[in-house]
């Protein structure tokens, strides 16, 4: 088994979103279920990307598809609590971006869950690999750290 990742700061992320839990976010446990971090981190990274101008959900020529994703839990988050999504640019490839995203209590200073978010930009129409166009690249080095 891998070592755990130590826990982050928000000192390790460079922008944050607010996102409120709903209702159906709990599980039967009672705190949000695990599947949901994972749409957290799409919706994190994908509304900067569209707020942005660099994703148009239904046109856009070039799109990225995840390729890789993982999340590791520190504590539990439940309903009816707001979370705070921690977006950092991990690493900047030719064609692929890994997003660090961590996940915070509104106003908390410790990640309860952080991970990898991973996008390969491919043509929308072959699915192949291309360059990450220069505006968006500028933009993603902005968030390196």
């Amino acid at each position: 088994m891998a070592e755990r990742a130590p826990r982050q700061t928000r000192e390790a992320f460079r922008l944050f979103r607010a996102i409120p839990t709903r209702w159906h976010d709990n599980d039967a446990y009672g705190h949000v279920n695990n599947t949901v971090y994972y749409a957290w981190f799409d919706t994190a990274v994908n509304a900067w990307l569209a707020e942005n101008g660099f994703l148009d959900i239904a046109g856009s020529e070039t799109i990225g598809l995840v390729v890789e994703t993982r999340c590791t839990y520190f504590e539990s988050v439940a309903f009816p609590e707001t979370v705070e999504a921690g977006i950092a640019v991990e690493r900047l490839g030719t064609s692929s971006v890994t997003y660090r995203i961590g996940i915070f209590r509104q106003g908390g200073e410790l990640a309860a869950a952080q991970g990898r978010f991973t996008h390969v930009y491919v043509g929308r129409a072959d699915q192949k690999p291309v360059p990450i166009a220069q505006p968006l690249r500028a933009a993603l080095a902005r968030l390196s750290g």
